[in-house]
């Protein structure tokens, strides 16, 4: 996102961050679900998309246009936010698009926080993409971009029904729509990451041959909370295949300590 593209996205957080301010839990959902449906709308309408962001017309009549669409359908802090989001600089129309659905998860995040459940709703994440990653078929279906999207939330819907929290439900959907033009797993990675960032964490991707105990688990994340500064979300995936060791990610760092690491090094140098 270009430097003026950030600058809006950060005065709509701001505008969307004040008008909730006092807000309840579900007044949160509904801002939430409302921005969700504005990106629904710009998604399925490029001749909008590029009304709102022609660089032709001034911010503010860009902003009048959208509150002419949308005054008095949806609440005004909703209103408001989009209003200053569409007013700002933007050098293409999906960038608008992207800016409009990463607002509304930050409303979801928001609702989620109200609550005190965002340490579930991204561990939910997280389990979801590891079932999803272990069942080639489900895989194959919810990431299908032939079938209706309303089709596979309806899949989601039942497969998780009472079982994880409402903002995680609302969060794969926000997945399965293909949040910021990403694939449907590379987007449940972004919003477990963006959930974790929410509790001013960073992510650290764990692949181990047998689970961790709690001691080993404490101690890895001590040290890299020493590392980044921050304190640090584990992820842990259990992998056979890497027979023994540790692999950790945290954002594009990787320290892969791991057997099969090894393994496939010693494989490349006798091949040399």
């Amino acid at each position: 996102m270009a430097t003026a593209s950030r600058e809006a996205y950060g005065a709509a957080e701001e505008k969307l961050a004040a008008g909730t301010a006092k807000a309840t839990a579900a007044q949160r959902t509904t801002v939430a679900d409302e921005i969700l449906s504005v990106a629904g709308l710009l998604r399925g309408e490029a001749r909008l998309r590029r009304a709102l962001t022609d660089p032709a017309r001034p911010g503010r009549d860009r902003a009048d246009l959208l509150v002419s669409l949308l005054g008095g359908k949806l609440s005004e802090i909703t209103v408001d936010a989009l209003a200053v989001l569409v007013a700002g600089r933007w050098s293409r129309p999906s960038e608008l698009l992207s800016a409009t659905e990463r607002l509304g998860v930050d409303a979801v995040l928001s609702a989620a926080d109200k609550t005190g459940k965002l340490a579930d709703v991204e561990d939910e994440l997280f389990r979801f993409g590891q079932i999803v990653s272990g069942n080639p078929e489900l895989s194959v279906t919810l990431s299908d971009p032939g079938a209706h999207v309303s089709r596979r939330v309806k899949l989601v819907e039942d497969l998780l029904k009472s079982k994880v929290q409402p903002a995680t439900t609302r969060l794969i959907q926000v997945a399965l729509e293909g949040f910021g033009g990403r694939s449907f797993d590379t987007s449940l990675t972004r919003l477990v990451e963006l959930t974790a960032a929410k509790r001013d964490r960073e992510v650290a991707y764990v692949t181990v041959a047998k689970p961790l105990n709690d001691a080993d688990e404490q101690r890895l994340s001590e040290k890299l909370s020493e590392i980044y500064g921050r304190q640090v979300s584990l992820k842990v995936d259990v992998d056979p295949r890497v027979i023994g060791g540790v692999s950790v990610r945290v954002g594009s760092d990787l320290y892969d300590g791991t057997i099969l690491r090894r393994l496939n090094e010693a494989k490349q140098a006798f091949a040399k």
